[in-house]
Order: C-alpha cells, then sequence, then structure tokens
C-alpha cells in the first residue's frame, strides 16, 4: 500500500501511475483501446492476481474452465518487443513480449508471441505462441 504523497505506478511499465493506466480498464471502468494496451492490462492482472479480469479478457473459444495463479510467482516487469496490428480501427493483432519473473528464487522470463482479436468491439485474447 502506498504512504499518502507516493504514486503507486502501473506494473505494466508505461510509466503511468496505475490508477490512470491499467487500473480503470482492470475495474472495468474503461475498456483497452488497442491490442498491446489488453496485453499490459493482462499482464498486471496476473501481477495483482486478478483471475477474473483474465477469464472476462479471454476469447470464449480457448479460455480456460477456470484458472489459478501460482502464489509463489513474482512477476518483476514486462517488455513489448513488438506488435503488429492491434490499433484502435484493427479488429485482430499480435503483441510479443517478454514477462520476467521469480519462481523459487531463480529469475526466469515467458516469451509470447499473443493474439487479439475483437469481440462484440472489445479486444480479448486468444492464443499465443510460445518463443526460442
Amino acid at each position: 500500500m502506498a504512504r499518502m504523497g507516493e504514486v503507486k505506478m502501473c506494473p505494466c511499465r508505461r510509466g503511468e501511475p496505475f490508477d490512470g493506466c491499467c487500473g480503470p480498464i482492470l475495474a472495468g471502468e474503461k475498456a483497452a483501446p488497442t491490442a498491446e494496451t489488453l496485453m499490459r492490462s493482462r499482464y498486471t492482472a496476473y501481477v495483482v492476481g486478478d483471475v477474473d479480469y483474465l477469464l472476462r479478457t479471454w476469447h470464449p473459444s480457448t479460455r480456460p474452465a477456470d484458472l489459478e495463479l501460482d502464489p509463489d510467482q513474482r512477476w518483476l516487469f514486462l517488455e513489448i518487443v513488438g506488435t503488429q496490428r492491434g490499433g484502435p480501427f484493427d479488429d485482430n493483432g499480435t503483441v510479443e513480449f517478454i514477462a520476467h519473473y521469480k519462481l523459487d528464487s531463480a529469475r526466469d522470463a515467458m516469451h509470447e508471441l499473443s493474439t487479439f482479436v475483437r469481440v462484440d468491439g472489445a479486444w480479448v485474447y486468444l492464443d499465443g505462441t510460445f518463443q526460442a
């Protein structure tokens, strides 16, 4: 919990405070305008343990019935490698990212190329391919 006067920066590393970045998206107060923004908000959901948001933003055809996060996995930081399409006027797009984490005192990273599509106008995560 941040003390008075402190600004809690968003875990997505866009460089903005959480309350003005991913916070309103996770709370359902605003929609992610791009696939990259949705990717960043989903990473933030993993950091803060918001399973409901993760399931809500997963495409119905690929969404798991339930999702359990490992409480011992600590997400460290996110790198966006690149994006293709996924803008405000697109219906699909990809985001390549590297999510760094720590588990059992060892650091590691997950490198994925994620596919996003729109469903009823809202961006959702369709699937991903792990990169070497």
